[in-house]
C-alpha cells in the first residue's frame, strides 16, 4: 500500500497549476505517493496540458463540473476510498497552493506518529503573508454562526466566545484540536476516511470539509491545525470569476450545514431565524460584491 494519494480538483484554474505541481514534485520526494488532477467541467484544457506537461500526474477529466464535493470524490474513489484504498493516507489539495519541499514528509511523519489524529492541517499563508483564518476553524453552531457573520468576531478577535469560528484567540503559530481545517490542504488518516465516508454531494462548494472534518471527529479522531508547516494559498481565484455564483453556493452551504446537523436541535421558529438571517446576509454580499472590483473579490472564509 503506498503512502498518500493527493487530490487537487481544477475547475479553470490551469494557470495556477504549473507553480502548484512544480512545488509539489519536489515536496513528494523520497514519498511513495501518486497525484490525481481532477479537470471539474472546466473549459480550458486544464486536463491535456497536465497530461503533457506532467505526465507523472494522474488525470481525471469530467466533463460535469458536479461541485467541490464531486470533484475530490472522483480523487478519492480513483484512489480506492472508501471501500478499497490502496494508499495509507489521502490529502486534498487546492491548484492555487503551493507546498514547500519538506513539507508532504513532516506531515505524513506526523500524522503517522499520532494515531489519534485523523485530520492534520498546516498553516495556510496567503499571498500577502498574512494568515488564511480558514485553516484553523471551530464547529460553526447557529450562535458561532452569528457572531462570524455580524461582526462580532471581527470586533473582538481575542475572544474565545466571539471568535470560535475561526479561532483568532490563539497565536497562529500555535498548535491546536480544533473541529475543522481547510480543504485547501487538509491530510487525511486512510482509515478515518474510510469510517466516515467520502464528502457530502450535497455541498457544491464551500461547507464539505466542514462537515467531513467533524464527521471524522466523531469517529473518535483528533483534527489538529499544525502551523510547523506553511503552505501558500493564492486564496480567492475560482470566486473572483464567478462571485455570484460563488456567494450562492457559500450561504447554500450555511443553510444546508444547519439542516444537517443542527435543525432537529431546535424549534421550527428558531430554525426560520437562522436561515431568515442567512438569506438577509446573502443578499447583503451580493449587493456589495456587485459593487466590488474583481480583484478584491473574495467570497467568505472557506478556500477557493
Amino acid at each position: 500500500m503506498n503512502t498518500l494519494a493527493i487530490v487537487i480538483v481544477s475547475h479553470n484554474s490551469k494557470e495556477f497549476l504549473p507553480p502548484c505541481l512544480g512545488a509539489l514534485r519536489a515536496a513528494l520526494e523520497g514519498l511513495e505517493a501518486d497525484v490525481f488532477v481532477v479537470d471539474n467541467g472546466g473549459t480550458d484544457g486544464a486536463a491535456d496540458f497536465v497530461r503533457r506537461q506532467f505526465g507523472w500526474c494522474k488525470v481525471i477529466d469530467s466533463r460535469t463540473n458536479g461541485g467541490y464535493s464531486f470533484g475530490n470524490n472522483l480523487g478519492l474513489k480513483a484512489a480506492g476510498f472508501p471501500d478499497a484504498p490502496r494508499y495509507r493516507h489521502a490529502m486534498l489539495l487546492n491548484p492555487d497552493t503551493e507546498t514547500p519541499p519538506d513539507a508532504l514528509r513532516r506531515m505524513v511523519a506526523h500524522l503517522d506518529s499520532h494515531p489519534d489524529i485523523g485530520v492534520l492541517g498546516p498553516r495556510l499563508e496567503l499571498a500577502d503573508g498574512s494568515l488564511d483564518l480558514a485553516c484553523r476553524r471551530g464547529e460553526p453552531t447557529p450562535v458561532t454562526s452569528f457572531y462570524y457573520i455580524f461582526g462580532l468576531a471581527k470586533l473582538f478577535p481575542h475572544s474565545p466566545a466571539f471568535a470560535r469560528y475561526n479561532m483568532t484567540f490563539l497565536p497562529e503559530r500555535q498548535t491546536a484540536d480544533v473541529d475543522s481545517v481547510v480543504g485547501a490542504c487538509m491530510l487525511m488518516r486512510g482509515e478515518a476516511l474510510v469510517k466516515a465516508g467520502l464528502m457530502d454531494e450535497s455541498f457544491f462548494m464551500y461547507g464539505e470539509d466542514l462537515d467531513l472534518n467533524l464527521r471524522i471527529k466523531k469517529r473518535g479522531y483528533r483534527v489538529v491545525y499544525w502551523p510547523e508547516v506553511t503552505v501558500k494559498h493564492l486564496k480567492g481565484t475560482s470566486t473572483r470569476k464567478q462571485p455570484e455564483r460563488m456567494i450562492n453556493a457559500f450561504y447554500d452551504a450555511m443553510q444546508l450545514f444547519h439542516r444537517k446537523h443542527f435543525a432537529a436541535r431546535y424549534p421550527a421558529p428558531f430554525n426560520w431565524l437562522v436561515y431568515t438571517a442567512i438569506e438577509t446576509v446573502r443578499r447583503y454580499k451580493l449587493l456589495r460584491a456587485r459593487m466590488t472590483p474583481a480583484e478584491k473579490r473574495v467570497v467568505g472564509s472557506a478556500r477557493s
